[in-house]
């Protein structure tokens, strides 16, 4: 009798939360174009996911990404528009998943290399775009890596740049991100990660973990998440990962190719991965040179 009420309920809660997906579409003005395409029955659902399933939050939530697209127009932003961004090698997809099919960013502030702001946010906002388009059937998440060598307080990130970067991230991607690792940051990140942390709602607060390689339950936590023979030496595993510009350059601008092809599209799709599919992305290619296990 236990098993059958926990049954009933989950079916009740589920028929209530596909009620609430009906309602926000039916609250949202007409809608056309790559508005229409954005707005998948997945994406609405994240949406109410980040606002507690409340409609009317939800609505605001949504048409303030919508009109953030409008002007942004992310779909739009081509590799050769950013590509200076990631001469370094400072953020960029990984050639490997985490355990659950993720699509994994690896960050190196350490590394930054530019210093306007706004492009390094449309850097950004490109490379989620393309870990989105990239994810592989089924999955609408991806995973962060954030790498502290060489970040110091004389290159640190502003905190302007911070909190546009949160803003973008949990405003605009509402559950795009299932977990964000922090990597052995230095103890002076602890000032920085003091002002920081006021930026992020509760739901993206409890996404960011903290690993420091003496600390056994973080490790296992990292070891959860990824297979330590595909995870980077940078990161506690036992792969090393060579990042190649010009390899990465040739891989963006075939993906280009594939996000033109997508957002065009005049035919809506049935959906994958939170947007309406796109037989482009059916299979996801690595875009970071192989990582060779040692």
């Amino acid at each position: 009798m236990f098993r059958r009420k926990n049954h009933s309920h989950t079916d009740h809660e589920g028929e209530d939360r596909q009620h609430k997906v009906k309602e926000l579409r039916t609250s949202l003005e007409p809608l056309s174009g790559r508005s229409l395409q954005y707005c998948s029955d997945a994406c609405l659902r994240r949406y109410l996911e980040a606002r507690n399933w409340n409609v009317d939050k939800s609505k605001k939530m949504l048409e303030e990404s919508l009109k953030w697209r409008s002007t942004f127009k992310p779909e739009e932003i081509h590799w050769n528009e950013v590509a200076i961004e990631g001469e370094t090698g400072k953020a960029f997809r990984a050639n490997f998943h985490d355990r659950d099919g993720r699509t994994v960013l690896i960050l190196r502030p350490g590394m930054q290399n530019t210093t306007s702001i706004d492009n390094q946010m449309k850097h950004l906002v490109y490379l989620i775009e393309n870990a989105i388009l990239n994810l592989p059937e089924g999955q609408e998440q991806m995973a962060w890596l954030i790498d502290f060598t060489g970040w110091s307080l004389t290159n640190n990130v502003p905190i302007k740049s911070a909190r546009e970067t949160v803003n973008i991230l949990q405003n605009h991607y509402p559950e795009r991100l299932a977990i964000a690792f922090l990597y052995n940051p230095p103890r002076i990140f602890e000032a920085f990660w003091k002002i920081v942390k006021y930026f992020l709602d509760t739901k993206t607060f409890q996404k960011v973990k903290f690993v420091y390689p003496k600390n056994k339950d973080s490790v296992e936590l990292m070891k959860s998440y990824f297979d330590m023979d595909n995870l980077p030496t940078e990161f506690g595993g036992k792969a090393t990962l060579n990042y190649d510009h010009e390899e990465f350059s040739r891989k963006m601008v075939q993906d280009d190719m594939k996000a033109a092809k997508f957002w065009s599209l005049d035919k809506l799709h049935p959906e994958t991965n939170g947007y309406y599919a796109a037989e482009v992305a059916a299979n996801p290619e690595c875009i970071a040179p192989p990582a060779i296990a040692t």
